[in-house]
Order: structure tokens, then sequence, then C-alpha cells
């Protein structure tokens, strides 16, 4: 395909693709002339997870490249490219673990507590930390014993959200699929548990 069709069926911006061949993001077309290159359906997909790299989980290009070199590098380890994809990982090999944050020490007594295999790595335990300091803050007696329950749901939505990922082989595609998964669909999530609130409200109200 020209690069005006792969401008048109990734939606990106022809400015922008050019962009990021400029920056190796993207691999060159197979040359056709002096001025025109022929795309396939690789460029396609990589500019796609590119494009949600930066656009869903907002990365800087120099990051989106580290992570895409990772992410070809480990091919169709899925766990691995999961973790890439969504920050649980870093791209490098060696990285050192982040600083401690407050709520990390309960964090990580949850997590043994459910013989989770969880990245140091991984945002989502600074969140989970922050988010018990501040609730204790405002006087909710939270702690982890409170969150097994809800641990317990959200182990079974992983085991939902990692089947679907199971429908393709190809490291970049499960990438994109890894990010639609986790960050663009938590909203709808989100929304569920608000009708399920309202629902069961008006159950037991009735």
């Amino acid at each position: 395909m020209r690069i005006s069709e792969l401008s048109r069926r990734s939606e990106v911006p022809i400015a922008t693709i050019k962009y990021y061949l400029r920056e190796g993001l993207l691999a060159p077309g197979r040359p056709t002339s002096a001025t025109q290159a022929e795309y396939d359906g690789t460029h396609l997909r990589r500019l796609r997870l590119v494009r949600a790299l930066i656009g869903v989980r907002g990365l800087s290009v120099s990051a989106t490249k580290e992570v895409l070199g990772a992410i070809t590098a480990h091919g169709g380890e899925q766990h691995q490219v999961l973790g890439l994809a969504v920050g649980a990982r870093p791209a490098e090999d060696g990285a050192a673990a982040p600083a401690p944050v407050p709520g990390a020490a309960e964090v990580d007594a949850l997590i043994a507590e459910l013989g989770w295999e969880v990245s140091p790595h991984a945002p989502a335990r600074a969140v989970l930390g922050e988010t018990l300091e501040t609730l204790r803050s405002l006087g909710e007696p939270v702690d982890r014993r409170t969150l097994l329950p809800y641990a317990e749901l959200a182990e079974r939505t992983a085991v939902l959200d990692l089947d679907r990922l199971r429908t393709s082989e190809d490291p970049l595609e499960q990438a994109e699929r890894a990010l639609l998964l986790t960050v663009l669909l938590e909203p709808a999530l989100l929304a569920l548990r608000r009708l399920a609130q309202e629902n069961e409200s008006a159950r037991r109200n009735a």
C-alpha cells in the first residue's frame, strides 16, 4: 500500500508517519521509485501500536522506540509483551527497582497473601499504596484485608483479559490489544461498577 493508504487505514496523518519513519519507529517501506515506497500489514500493525503507546500510554518518542525494540526482541512471549506494553516491566533489562512509596509494605503483603507474581516495576503497586494511605488519612479504615475480595474479583477479570489476548500470536498486535484491554477498557469497567452499585441499591431499598 502507498503511504496515503497507510495513513487512511491507520488514521495517522502522513506527516506524522514520515516523522515516525525518520525517528526509526517504523521500518522503511519497499522502494518503488526515487520518491515512493510500498508498505504492508506489518507497518500498519506497528503504526497502530506506536499510536497507542504515544497516545494512550503517553510515552515519548524515544521511550516508545525502546519499548518497541524490547517487544520485538521478546517475540511472542506474551507475558513479557504484556508487561512491556502496560509499563509493568522496564524496556531495559536489569533496571533498578523503583524507590519505595507510601503503603508499599502493605501492598507487598497483599500480593504475597494472594500468591501473585507481580513485577516491582508495576505502576499499579504505587497507585494502590498511595490510595490506601489517602483513604486512611481521611478516616476510612481500609487495609489489605478489605481489599482481598476485590482482588479476587480483579483476578477473574484478568483471566478474561488474557483469554482475549490469546487470539493473536503477533507480538505487535498482542501489545496493542494489551493496551486497549488495560488502559482503554478501564473506564468501561468503572462504569459497569457504578451501574451495578445503583442496581444493588435499588434492589436493597425496594
